[in-house]
Formats: structure tokens, sequence, C-alpha cells
């Protein structure tokens, strides 16, 4: 019974606002779709449960009265609320489409969005996506970015976020390399090693290497005869027998199964939970922006 007490007066609320802005029952049940008397109705029953009278009534105009003046603005503000929800509801629905930006460090970009982005414009095809490889932190809301997948710790922004996955960090060189100069057995021993580091082209440092040892995280940074800015540049060299080098394990992944690459000093690997896709509150219900969403949560 309380249930249905609460509908008729939601009913009464809104056929008060739309009564109180067009001046007229009639005009509010024309823009209802209901029924004239019915507009009457449900305002009757909520001036009696209200204990006040709303309108002053006279055979030509419909005036608010002091009192359905105050609460006048307050119904208006639930009037757009049900129609912004079910503008929602109906962008929900709606299929993908328009231009999506989407920036994303170089690996993360190479290596996992890239090569899903095909399968995505065939499930999706009014959806043109554009993506942007630095890694430089851009500015989402200035370049107008709907998406954005970042690593390491982000600040508080007031952008909507989610974990993605683990990165996890470890230590690779080539078969011929370990062949020739042995596989070290704790990161204490790279100092004997040739190593290749990467350089942050954001900041000019070099990457400090991350180990675990002993139950706590450890980082280094061992001196380098070779520096590559691009982590795609220190790939190539670790395989071209240029000494160990650290890498993500999905940037290693294709050249550890070619055989190219093998991890080493695994039990002292590094996971961190630290990459994340980041996006607009603007953006939160539309259509191509929850679809790369999903498709970013199958990628990782």
């Amino acid at each position: 019974m309380k249930e249905q007490i609460a509908l008729e007066r939601l009913t009464g609320l809104i056929a008060f606002a739309r009564a109180g802005s067009l001046g007229s029952y009639t005009a509010a049940a024309r823009s209802l779709s209901i029924s004239p008397s019915a507009v009457s109705r449900s305002v009757q029953r909520l001036e009696q449960h209200l204990g006040v009278s709303l309108f002053t009534r006279t055979t030509r105009a419909l005036t608010l009265t002091p009192e359905g003046r105050d609460l006048h603005e307050r119904a208006l503000r639930l009037l757009r609320d049900a129609e912004d929800i079910e503008q929602a509801a109906k962008t929900a629905r709606a299929e993908p489409a328009g231009t999506l930006r989407v920036a994303a460090s170089l690996p993360i970009g190479v290596h996992l969005i890239a090569p899903a982005l095909p399968a995505f414009r065939e499930k999706h095809p009014a959806v043109t996506v554009d993506l942007r490889l630095s890694d430089q932190i851009v500015d989402i809301v200035e370049q107008r970015i709907d998406i954005a997948i970042r690593i390491g710790d982000l600040p508080d922004s007031g952008l909507l976020s989610r974990k993605l996955a683990p990165l996890r960090l470890g230590a690779y060189a080539s078969p011929g390399y370990l062949a020739k100069r042995g596989v070290p057995s704790h990161p204490d021993d790279l100092q004997g090693h040739d190593t290749v580091t990467l350089r942050y082209q954001s900041t000019g440092q070099f990457f400090r290497w991350p180990f675990r040892i002993g139950g706590r995280e450890v980082e280094m940074t061992p001196p380098s005869g070779l520096v590559a800015d691009v982590s795609d540049a220190v790939m190539a060299m670790l395989v071209a027998g240029g000494g160990i080098g650290i890498s993500a394990s999905f940037v290693a992944a294709p050249y550890v199964s070619r055989g190219e690459l093998v991890p080493i000093l695994t039990e002292f690997a590094v996971e961190r939970n630290n990459i994340t896709v980041l996006w607009p509150e603007s953006r939160r219900t539309n259509p191509a922006v929850r679809a790369f969403l999903a498709l970013l949560q199958e990628i990782f």
C-alpha cells in the first residue's frame, strides 16, 4: 500500500511541475500524453496529501499560490532528474559511434591496444579510434581525450578511473648472451654484466630497476653501456645480445614465445597494481566509451 501511495505522490509532483510551468492543465496533459482530468486529479490528490493549495484556479488561468511557488522549483528538479534518467537509458541503448580519442604510453599502445583495434572496429564499425601514443602525461580535458591508459601512481584528478591489471616487471636477456656470459642468480650479480637501460622521454631520467629482495622492494640503476628512450629499442638491443634489461612482461611476452629472450631472476620480479584507465565524468554514458572500456577489460 505504501508503494502505491508513493507512486501517486510522484505522479502528482510531475503533473504539478508541468502545469505550473505551462499555466494550464490542458497544456500539461498534452505534454504528458494524458487527459486534463487525469492531471487535475493528480494535483488535487497531491494538495490533499500536503495540506496546501498549490494553484489559484479561475476559468481563464491557473496561477501558483505562494506555497505553490515555493514548491514548484523543487518539483521541476524532480522532473529534470526523471528526464535525465530517461536520456541516460536511451544513450546506454544507443550504438557506439563517433570518434574516440585514446591516449596511452608507447608500450601499452603498441603491444596491447593496437593489435586489438581491428577486431574492435569490426564489432563497432561506426566508431573511429584515434590512438595517441606518448610517454608524456597528457591533459585529458584540455586535449579532449575520451580514454587514457596510464602506468604508475595517479594524482586525484577528479576523473573516473578503473584499475585494469597489475604490472609485472622482470629481467630478460637473449639465450646467446646468457650462454656467453652466464646466468646471474641474484640482482647483485648484475655488476658483472652488460645492461641495457630505458631513459624516460618525459624527464630524461633512467628507469630504476626494481627487485623484491628479502620481502621488500629494492631499486637500483646499474651502469649501462646501452641506453634508449623507447622500450621497443631496448628490446631490440636485448634480442641482439646487448646484455640484460628490465621489461614489463606484456612487452617481453612475444620475444619470449619466439625464443629470442629468456626471463631471468624471476624470483625477484616485482608486481605493481598500477595499470589504470581514466575517463572524464562527461563521457560516463557515452556508448563508444563504454564499449572501449569493455575491450580493455578483455585485453588486461
